[in-house]
């Protein structure tokens, strides 16, 4: 076993992300799912879907809804071996990462007619809306068919570009606009990659010592 080195120990620090409601960044992107979690409970239906690609900021929103609601928050995988009942206790749960691939069919019908006998609101989180699910239940597929989704879209560049500045002001970090665009030009535009990417330059620059700069930017995303 080798000791620690610099970068090991600069990791062991990384900031934890926030998912509190005013580090949440609005767009054009997630304006309409920002309203949707602020309008609660006037929801449309019981039963809501947020719906967007990796790094959209549904598990933010979702989180932002659960702290407003009192939601457990529970993951679609574990949903098999949750005792429903509890996971209910509130009247109101996050059932995050929905997904047709690998579902299991009778549990999630389980939880939609015990969230309506309970009039409980729930919030799912999936990549691809669940009306389109290709399921072999037949009321369950009727159910999905009936959960309107609010989807968001990637941040556009100029959400991209506040969230980097944003990301960088929380560790401190002075950057210019030279940095912020070539960092934006250069990374998937996702919530994540914001925050890995100025990770990445903070811990980088601690490490050598160096300001975070564009050249060093240029280092790390050629």
């Amino acid at each position: 076993m080798g000791s620690f080195g610099p970068r090991q120990l600069v990791l062991a620090l990384d900031h934890a992300v926030s998912f509190a409601r005013d580090d949440f960044l609005a767009g054009p992107s997630n304006e309409s799912a920002l309203a949707l979690i602020d309008r609660w409970p006037d929801w449309p239906a019981r039963v809501m879907a947020l719906v967007g690609p990796h790094g959209s900021g549904k598990s933010h929103l979702a989180a932002i809804w659960a702290e407003a609601a009192g939601a457990r928050v529970l993951s679609a995988k574990l949903l098999p071996e949750t005792d429903l009942p509890a996971a209910f206790a509130t009247g109101a749960l996050v059932l995050e990462d929905v997904a047709a691939d690998g579902l299991d069919e009778r549990a999630l019908f389980h939880l939609l007619n015990l969230a309506r006998e309970q009039e409980a609101s729930v919030l799912l989180t999936a990549r691809s809306a669940p009306s389109g699910f290709k399921v072999g239940i037949r009321d369950l597929a009727s159910r999905l068919r009936a959960i309107p989704a609010v989807v968001l879209a990637p941040p556009d560049d100029t959400l991209l570009r506040s969230l980097i500045v944003k990301v960088a002001a929380d560790r401190q970090l002075a950057v210019d606009e030279a940095l912020v665009n070539y960092v934006a030009n250069r990374i998937e535009r996702s919530f994540e990659a914001a925050h890995a990417a100025v990770a990445r330059l903070d811990e980088e620059a601690m490490r050598q010592h160096r300001p975070v700069t564009r050249a060093l930017a240029s280092e790390l995303f050629r």
